[in-house]
């Protein structure tokens, strides 16, 4: 929405509409341009792609939503390194989890594998932030249990890795699907909402076996939270799976 035009209501009589999204972003936190590249020591131009890329939220023009930052500071560090391919992430991911990457040849998992020894687990949040774009949304409560039914997700891994489940709903989606899903269940984009929809073009089966496999992807998921017990659990598991591979 245009913030800088005026109702043709006139400035007193807005429509719900748009009474409902001035009070939105009444209770975000937002942020110019220039100080979002100031936090996350990029340029300005930088910030526009990390924009398009999906990683940074775009509220309106010149502004971001504050906590899409906080967030990306959390996966990244200090750090300006690239992300790596769709398909190099899942490789680690499936590497870490005891299965083949098969949709890499031979020598691209060996690689993997190798870069895999001499990474400590936030180097490798960063590096394989790129297995899906996430997005954060709210949705009506009673939309919950019909919505997790389309995503791919770990289930009852919290316990074993010393947390306590939530309603909070985290999975993975096509990103072919990302549009209808949000359609049906009237998502709408919230960086503290409690649905995060992670769209990929990995084959969600495949997904879905990683998923299964044991607690890598949970813990690689986990790690991008903005809640330090929740970071810290999915790190100290990666750190495990990393350690396990290097003995």
């Amino acid at each position: 929405m245009d913030l800088s035009r005026a109702s043709p209501l006139g400035p007193l009589q807005l429509t719900w509409s748009d009474s409902f999204a001035y009070a939105k972003l009444s209770v975000m936190r937002l942020i110019g341009v220039a100080e979002a590249a100031e936090r996350l020591g990029v340029s300005t131009r930088q910030v526009q792609h990390l924009v398009a890329n999906g990683e940074l939220c775009r509220v309106a023009r010149g502004v971001v939503d504050e906590t899409s930052v906080e967030r990306l500071i959390a996966v990244r560090g200090g750090s300006h390194r690239r992300a790596w391919s769709e398909a190099t992430a899942w490789a680690a991911v499936a590497i870490l989890s005891g299965a083949d990457a098969d949709w890499l040849g031979e020598r691209q998992q060996s690689r993997v594998r190798a870069r895999l020894r001499v990474l400590s687990a936030t180097d490798l949040v960063e590096r394989a932030r790129g297995r899906a774009a996430v997005t954060r949304y709210r949705a009506h409560s009673s939309a919950g249990k019909y919505l997790e039914s389309e995503l791919v997700y770990p289930v009852g891994v919290a316990g074993r890795l010393g947390l306590v489940e939530t309603t909070d709903i985290d999975g993975y989606v096509a990103v072919a699907n990302v549009a209808g899903v949000v359609s049906r269940y009237a998502l709408s984009p919230d960086e503290e909402g409690h649905v995060t929809l992670r769209a990929t073009t990995m084959d969600l089966d495949q997904v879905r076996d990683l998923s299964e496999r044991g607690v890598v992807l949970a813990a690689m998921d986990l790690a991008d939270s903005l809640d330090v017990r929740e970071r810290r659990a999915g790190l100290d598991a990666i750190e495990r799976a990393l350690e396990d591979l290097r003995d």
